[in-house]
């Protein structure tokens, strides 16, 4: 009661010390909502690649200290020659596919979409790749090995190419000069950080577009994608390839091999490191935040207390106990600074409510950085309004009535 008639008899005191808490707390949780958005969205990019899946292609994804790039760029690119002999012999794999891609414009009458990016997939692609069909339906066995001019279009095309409301299953749509029919539309997935969502691509069966481009080319980013069987770990799986793929590439003992195998868990150990440097230079940036703010407050805890000393003497000489005048101080201290925490929070939500289009990704106030912030506001309550309210309480009456 002391303490919020005190709060509220100094407003400018109260707003100022309440400004430099909420700029503290405004400042750590901003870093951890931004670093744990980023860190969940690109998490969640590599997820959906498949945590049993190994990919096939030229270059490795672990980049070293030492990285022989001369060697890598030396190797040949993922054939279907590699993905015929994994389908043959492989005894670990639950199924493979092969995928190549271009960027070209897709057109629905007069309705355009420039350089989007068409993925040639073989027939069991949908089996190692983490999509959904939302309308319509996949490729069949006959439609993939005859290379036929259907199309399997990404969200986004869906309010792009057609309008609201129109069906665009059975639809043509053009692309490398040709027609090709919708048969399907692929699940809103959102923006994904390593450009790996399915949203702004087009899919088509494998055995058309290698009639019109060299699928071997780098510039197409050929890979081969393998998904384990059940019970089958990565690395039973990365040694059968091995086998097969030396094999099929007749590359003699001895020699390195001429492919990576590559999977998710390398690029997320990668990322391990990355995300553990901004959460220390976030604490770092937000430490300095909230310094200031708990400095602000105990200053004006002791000039609270200086003010206040004819009352604290009038208080003690009536019966009040040191833990009373202490808690009093202490929490006005708090309360003060939970304020503070509250208002920085409140300003974080609403920056989240309209940040996400900015950053092209799902940005939110987690309840884990809520609960922190408001931790870190009591401590810094506590710690920053202990020692005035410590002196309070040890304040002699008499001395106290004096002045």
């Amino acid at each position: 009661m002391f303490a919020s008639h005190s709060l509220l008899a100094n407003k400018l005191r109260t707003f100022l010390s309440l400004l430099g808490i909420t700029i503290g707390i405004f400042a750590i949780i901003t870093v951890f909502t931004v670093t744990d958005s980023l860190e969940n969205n690109i998490r969640g990019s590599i997820e959906s690649l498949g945590n049993n899946v190994v990919i096939v292609e030229k270059w490795p994804w672990a980049f070293g200290g030492d990285y022989p790039w001369w060697k890598y760029m030396l190797r040949p690119t993922a054939s279907i020659n590699d993905l015929e002999a994994i389908q043959l012999n492989s005894k670990t794999a639950e199924a493979s596919a092969f995928r190549v891609d271009t960027k070209k414009r897709v057109q629905y009458f007069n309705n355009m979409v420039e350089n989007a990016t068409i993925s040639g997939v073989s027939a069991d692609y949908n089996l190692v790749s983490n999509f959904e069909i939302e309308q319509g339906r996949y490729f069949t066995q006959l439609e993939s090995d005859n290379g036929k001019n259907v199309a399997i279009l990404g969200n986004t095309f869906q309010t792009g190419l057609f309008s609201p409301g129109e069906n665009p299953l059975g639809k043509e749509v053009k692309m490398f000069g040709r027609k090709f029919t919708v048969i399907g539309i692929v699940k809103k997935q959102g923006e994904s950080m390593m450009g790996n969502s399915m949203d702004n691509q087009v899919m088509i069966p494998l055995n058309f577009i290698r009639n019109i481009l060299d699928v071997r080319a780098e510039t197409n980013e050929p890979y081969i994608a393998v998904k384990a069987k059940a019970g089958v770990s990565n690395e039973q799986l990365k040694d059968e390839l091995t086998g097969l793929l030396r094999s099929e590439r007749r590359l003699q003992p001895g020699t390195e091999d001429s492919f990576a195998l590559n999977e998710t868990s390398v690029l997320s150990k990668g990322f391990d490191g990355l995300f553990d440097v901004i959460g220390t230079v976030g604490w770092i940036i937000g430490g300095f935040s909230i310094l200031v703010g708990g400095f602000g407050i105990a200053n004006i805890m002791f000039v609270s207390v200086k003010e206040r000393t004819n009352l604290i003497g009038i208080q003690k000489s009536l019966g009040a106990k040191n833990y009373f005048i202490l808690l009093q101080f202490l929490s006005e201290a708090v309360f003060l600074s939970l304020i503070g925490g509250l208002l920085g929070l409140l300003v974080i939500w609403i920056i989240t409510l309209f940040a996400g289009d900015a950053f092209g990704m799902e940005i939110k106030l987690t309840l884990a950085n809520t609960v922190l912030g408001l931790t870190i506001s009591f401590l810094i309550g506590i710690i920053s309004g202990f020692v005035p309210a410590y002196s309070a309480a040890q304040l002699d009456p008499v001395e106290a009535i004096r002045q």
